[in-house]
C-alpha cells in the first residue's frame, strides 16, 4: 500500500471519527450551552437581584405560547414612567447580569423588566433556538406587560446584548410595539456563529461538520436555523437601531455589528468600544457608553 493510500485513509477516518464526535457533542454544545448561576455571580457580586441593588423588584412567571414558565423580575417606577426597556441577557448567561443595566433605567425613570430566556437561568425548557422561538417569548412578554393596568408602560425599548441582541433583531420585524433597540455583541446568523464556536470549543474549522451538527440539531428542538438571521431581519425593521461592539471581542467578532449596522435601515447608530471584550462594556465603555444609550433611549422612547 503506498504512503499517499494510507494518509488518504488515514484523512477518511479522522474526517469520519470527527463527524462522530459532532454528531454527538456538536447539539450540546449549542442546544444546551453552559449556564451561568447565581452561585457563579455570587463570587464576585452583591447584586443578585434588582432589590441588592435598592432597586423595587416583583417576581413574576410569563408562560410562553408552548407552555414553558419564565422567570421575570419587573422592576416599576412608583409614578409614572418615561417608557419600559426590556433587558435581554445572553447566551449562557441569566437575568442577574442585568441587574447593573436595571439600576441605571430605573434611576432614569424607566420601568425594567429582566427575565431568564428560556433554557436558561431560572426559566424552564430543554433548548436553546437563538431566537426561533425566544422572539416569540418577547411578544409574550410584551402581552404580560400590557395587561398590567398598574403599570404605566409608555413606550418600549430593548436592550439585548449577545443573543439577546439576535432576539431582539428578530422580534422586532414582527412586533410594532418595540420601539427602539439596543443590540450590543450581537452576531449576524447561526450558521455563521456556529463555525466560529466550532473553531474555538473543538478546534475544527469545517463546514461540513457545523453542517452535520446544525441538521441535527434541527431535529432534535424542531427548528430551522436558516431562519435565525439578524442579518435578514434588520433589513426589515423600521425602527431606531443603536449597535454597541467592543474591538477586542473574543466570542462574536466586532465585524458582525458592523454588517448589521450596515444592512440596518435608518435611524441607526453604531458605537464601537476600544478594548471593549464580549462581557464588560458597562465597565470598560464607562461615562460615553452610558450617555449614548440613554440619549438613545430618551431620545425615541420620550
Amino acid at each position: 500500500m503506498s504512503i499517499l493510500l494510507v494518509l488518504l485513509l488515514i484523512a477518511v477516518m479522522f474526517l469520519l471519527t470527527s463527524a462522530a464526535v459532532i454528531l454527538v457533542v456538536g447539539p450540546l454544545i449549542l442546544l444546551q450551552p453552559n449556564l451561568r448561576t447565581r452561585q457563579w455571580y455570587s463570587t464576585f457580586t452583591r447584586w443578585l437581584e434588582p432589590r441588592d441593588a435598592g432597586l423595587p423588584q416583583e417576581d413574576i412567571t410569563i408562560v410562553t405560547r408552548d407552555g414553558l414558565n419564565l422567570s421575570s423580575w419587573l422592576v416599576k417606577q412608583p409614578a409614572s414612567a418615561r417608557g419600559t426597556i426590556l433587558y435581554l441577557h445572553g447566551v449562557g448567561d441569566c437575568k442577574i447580569g442585568g441587574v447593573p443595566y436595571a439600576k441605571l433605567f430605573f434611576e432614569k425613570g424607566l420601568n425594567v423588566f429582566l427575565y431568564d430566556s428560556r433554557r436558561h437561568g431560572m426559566s424552564e425548557g430543554a433548548y436553546c433556538t437563538y431566537g426561533f422561538y425566544e422572539k416569540h417569548d418577547l411578544s409574550t412578554v410584551i402581552d404580560y406587560l400590557e395587561s398590567r393596568r398598574d403599570v404605566d408602560l409608555g413606550k418600549i425599548g430593548v436592550f439585548g446584548t449577545s443573543m439577546g441582541a439576535a432576539v431582539a433583531l428578530q422580534a422586532a420585524p414582527i412586533d410594532d410595539r418595540i420601539t427602539a433597540i439596543v443590540a450590543e455583541a450581537g452576531f449576524t446568523d447561526l450558521r455563521t456563529i456556529m463555525v466560529d464556536y466550532q473553531k474555538r470549543i473543538i478546534k475544527l474549522p469545517w463546514h461540513f461538520l457545523r453542517n452535520v451538527a446544525m441538521s441535527r440539531s434541527q431535529k432534535i428542538a424542531r427548528f430551522k436555523a436558516r431562519e435565525v438571521s439578524p442579518l435578514n431581519a434588520v433589513k426589515q425593521v423600521r425602527k431606531p437601531i443603536l449597535f454597541i461592539h467592543g474591538t477586542d471581542d473574543s466570542h462574536i467578532k466586532a465585524d458582525y455589528s458592523k454588517a448589521l449596522y450596515e444592512n440596518a435601515n435608518e435611524p441607526k447608530e453604531l458605537l464601537v468600544i476600544p478594548k471593549g471584550n464580549h462581557s464588560d462594556l458597562l465597565r470598560v465603555g464607562g461615562t460615553e457608553y452610558e450617555r449614548t444609550i440613554m440619549t438613545f433611549f430618551e431620545k425615541y422612547l420620550s
